[in-house]
């Protein structure tokens, strides 16, 4: 059957759904269930988030989304649908800019407003893969030696949502609804009674494929693709375990698995070698030496 909602782990249904000014009251009711009462959004405005250091894995596998609310905090949300090498250095990394936006020129006492980064994650960290931790909102600050916070103003909220596995007859919160609605708004085919509230009843007339121009449902089927591809090769290595097992020595079927892995997105073309050496651990010679034999087998298989 086909899909009658978007999925909001596209590109293009990401921001149609919470990057658009006329939509920014979804925006606002999905993080209020995430912040606390004090920092609590009434309205809030788009900026800028084209940052020095993006690259093309980051543009194609992480959207986000920059704002800042009527009282000054400001806010990066960010969608991920793809593990990377070293994604929480480049989540702090990306918070800076948004601290370094408040310095003035002059006198200034250094005075800071709350700086939030909301990560929502299509997959699980290893590091909390673990047979006790179901965890779905993991909520991080600054603290010291004694588990005191020591800083307040900059706040980590990430979403594993592989662990948000209620049902709709479970749903209780406003923050459970928003949960089920990422992980199962595309599988719909009718609003459940469950989302009859009027900030869920605009949520599916904006998802509705149905009411698209044909430019946009071309976009939007293009951003599918991809993320049904990308997300395909990626399952493909967790589940085969050529990622674990490399790092315990078990080399031999590990680097084939991660061979077949690089080949696939060869021959998608969707990002360079360099990154695919990055999501893979093999070497840009491999990488390099692979995509030549695909060259050599197929001679329109690759692109530039």
């Amino acid at each position: 059957m086909q899909d009658k909602f978007i999925n909001l782990f596209t590109d293009f249904g990401f921001k149609k759904l919470f990057g658009e000014e006329p939509n920014k009251d979804l925006l606002i009711s999905f993080l209020n269930t995430l912040l606390p009462e004090k920092h609590r959004i009434q309205d809030l405005q788009f900026t800028k988030n084209e940052y020095q250091g993006a690259n093309a894995l980051d543009r194609k596998a992480i959207f986000d989304l920059s704002c800042t609310s009527s009282t000054g905090e400001r806010f990066i949300v960010e969608l991920q649908k793809a593990k990377q090498n070293y994604f929480k250095d480049r989540s702090l990394y990306y918070a800076t800019f948004p601290i370094q936006e408040q310095a003035q020129r002059g006198d200034w006492d250094y005075k800071l407003t709350a700086v939030y980064t909301v990560g929502i994650l299509d997959f699980v960290f290893d590091e909390d893969r673990r047979e006790d931790d179901h965890e779905v909102v993991h909520f991080i600050q600054l603290k010291n030696q004694s588990g005191h916070v020591f800083y307040d103003k900059l706040t980590f909220i990430y979403l594993t949502l592989p662990h948000f596995q209620k049902t709709r007859g479970e749903l209780r919160t406003l923050q459970d609804k928003w949960f089920y609605i990422f992980r199962h708004l595309h599988e719909l085919q009718e609003i459940p009674p469950e989302l009859q509230e009027a900030i869920f009843l605009k949520l599916f007339a904006v998802a509705n494929i149905a009411q698209f121009s044909p430019i946009e449902r071309q976009v939007y089927e293009d951003s599918l693709k991809y993320y049904r591809d990308l997300k395909n090769v990626t399952d493909t290595a967790r589940d085969e375990g050529w990622q674990e097992g490399k790092a315990e020595g078990k080399a031999e079927g590990m680097a084939e698995k991660a061979k077949e892995v690089a080949c696939h997105l060869l021959r998608l073309g969707i990002i360079s070698e360099a990154e695919i050496a990055s999501m893979t651990g093999l070497a840009i010679d491999t990488i390099q030496q692979l995509r030549l034999q695909i060259a050599a087998d197929t001679p329109d298989a690759l692109g530039e």
